[in-house]
């Protein structure tokens, strides 16, 4: 896996513009599945995350991916990952987790 950059920014909307102009164009909230059913594919290459001001709970993370096989670059939109249900959230959060241990290594 890449090195990741990670950014904060304002809010989501500001990192989702920032990587729309990055060529990151295709929602994969929508096309979730792909991410599901092949995770090796994908590389996170941007990391952006938000907390709200007044509630930790208000916490995203938006993910900058990159399918490896097909060349698209994407974005994902997390909600606070440690309750979210969502299974490709749990899968990108993964890959987070094994970028990292590949960076300490």
């Amino acid at each position: 896996m890449n090195t990741k950059q990670q950014y904060r920014y304002a809010g989501a909307e500001e990192a989702l513009e920032e990587l729309k102009n990055e060529g990151f164009v295709k929602d994969f909230n929508i096309n979730c599945c792909e991410i599901e059913q092949n995770p090796s594919v994908f590389e996170i290459i941007y990391i952006y995350r938000y907390e709200g001001m007044s509630n930790p709970d208000d916490e995203s993370t938006v993910y900058g991916i990159h399918n490896a096989e097909s060349g698209e670059k994407g974005v994902f939109v997390a909600g606070d990952l440690a309750f979210n249900e969502e299974h490709a959230a749990r899968v990108l959060l993964q890959l987070e987790i094994e970028g990292r241990k590949e960076e300490l290594e």
